[in-house]
């Protein structure tokens, strides 16, 4: 069964900054609950939630309301970028994020590197004092240096959950004993932990010790090596890719089935892997239109990295294929087995710009053998379902997080890169006005 994590910020009621009331008129509703549209629908929104949803001859406009003309467009859900790595609350990149998010539909970030300045910055962002998408916070990492020991491992535990940090994230280098120690922490005391299954406890642990998710798919390769392999045993390069060539394949679905029973759920960041390793030239991604927002600085560092990668003496452009393949297999199975899945992308690292990279990783789950509804799925309802938010899904009494397109998401999944406007708390955000917001970013250093 899968567990859920209420977490209190995103629970809260209406927002401390009052937002303006407005109509959606004769819209089309992908309300994401079920795979459907609703059409010629009017939806009022006031002080942050729905308030009324229904056809058009049925729900009265309010006076003063702000009205959007929905006709032929679609109305869903904001997404959820739940892989997101979050600067320092004064950090002058922390704008540029929280403007390319919003205008691409991102309403709800989960910060996997967390900060001690996050803890006011998820306050700001939830009051509406800052612009920018709904915060879910991590604390800093335990990892290999920063914990010596399974009682270091856990006091930071419960530091961090005395601290009000949401999550705990794991990276890897944590022994075995390490790893126990801030799961056992962790469990007692009700925070969830998340992100990279250390080597040294595998993934069968992080399951039998309730990991809230894995992200990356980490681990899962490695505990796909046949008993008797000769192959590096966690050691095969970026997440294991190295090692498919010598994975068992057949026990795939064994360990999806595995993973729902256990209630974990993944991030597979699929969209990050595949475009590190596999045969895409460095050109293509560099010239992408969206790295016109990014300083051109860090383009370059994500370029050196990927040719960093392919001339790698261990790189083999064919096994690389295989990883992919048998990844998106992996994310296929885990789906039929009922396993969680949840929308994150690892932005912005190695040609992941934020907001941009999620409907890549939209694209990517599709490619795998998800339907376009249960991928956008894994970024709405079933976010709201794993943190226990009110968000999620387009109904009365939801929190007015939402997205209006231009085209049916159901029908094309390209179809959700195509902004009308965003609603974010209750506020409503037109294409252009997001548009001028990015445009400060464009060819910015």
């Amino acid at each position: 069964m899968r567990r859920i994590w209420p977490l209190v910020a995103l629970l809260a009621g209406a927002p401390a900054v009052a937002a303006e009331t407005v109509a959606f008129i004769n819209v089309n509703v992908v309300p994401m609950d079920t795979e459907r549209v609703v059409a010629q629908q009017t939806v009022v929104v006031r002080d942050g939630f729905i308030d009324a949803l229904g056809p058009v001859d049925d729900v009265p406009i309010p006076e003063g309301a702000t009205v959007v003309d929905g006709t032929d467009r679609y109305l869903m859900p904001g997404l959820a970028e739940m892989h997101a790595h979050v600067p320092a609350a004064d950090s002058p990149s922390l704008a540029r994020y929280f403007d390319l998010y919003v205008a691409n539909g991102v309403t709800t970030i989960r910060g996997m590197l967390g900060r001690e300045s996050h803890l006011g910055l998820r306050d700001d962002l939830e009051a509406g004092s800052l612009f920018g998408p709904r915060l879910v916070t991590s604390g800093p990492s335990l990892n290999g240096r920063t914990v010596s020991g399974a009682r270091q491992a856990r006091d930071m535990v419960a530091a961090q959950h005395a601290a009000g940090y949401d999550f705990i994230k794991i990276h890897p280098g944590l022994t075995a004993d390490e790893f126990d120690a801030a799961a056992n922490t962790a469990n007692a005391l009700g925070i969830p932990y998340a992100g990279h299954v250390p080597v040294a406890a595998g993934v069968a642990r992080a399951l039998e010790l309730d990991m809230a998710t894995i992200d990356h798919l980490d681990g899962y390769f490695a505990a796909l090596m046949p008993p008797d392999s000769h192959g590096r045993g966690g050691f095969g390069g970026f997440f294991d890719v190295f090692l498919a060539g010598e994975i068992d394949a057949d026990r795939i679905a064994d360990i999806a089935a595995a993973t729902a029973q256990a209630g974990t759920w993944n991030v597979p960041t699929e969209v990050l892997i595949e475009q590190l390793v596999d045969a895409t030239p460095v050109s293509e991604l560099r010239n992408r239109p969206e790295m016109r927002y990014m300083p051109a600085a860090t383009v370059s560092d994500w370029v050196r990295a990927k040719e960093s990668q392919l001339t790698d003496r261990d790189y083999d452009p064919a096994i690389a294929a295989l990883a992919v393949e048998l990844r998106r297999k992996l994310i296929l199975e885990l789906h039929r087995a009922g396993a969680g899945l949840l929308l994150g992308s690892d932005s912005p690292q190695i040609f992941n710009v934020p907001g941009f990279s999620l409907h890549r990783e939209l694209e990517t789950l599709v490619a795998a053998g998800l339907t376009p509804w249960a991928a956008l799925y894994s970024g709405t309802v079933a976010v709201a379902t794993y943190l226990g938010s009110n968000a999620g899904v387009v109904a009365v009494g939801r929190a007015a997080d939402l997205v209006l397109l231009d085209a049916n998401p159901l029908d094309d999944i390209g179809n959700s890169r195509r902004i009308h406007g965003v609603m974010l708390r209750g506020t409503w955000f037109p294409a252009a006005t997001l548009e001028d917001r990015m445009e400060r970013w464009r060819d910015a250093r």
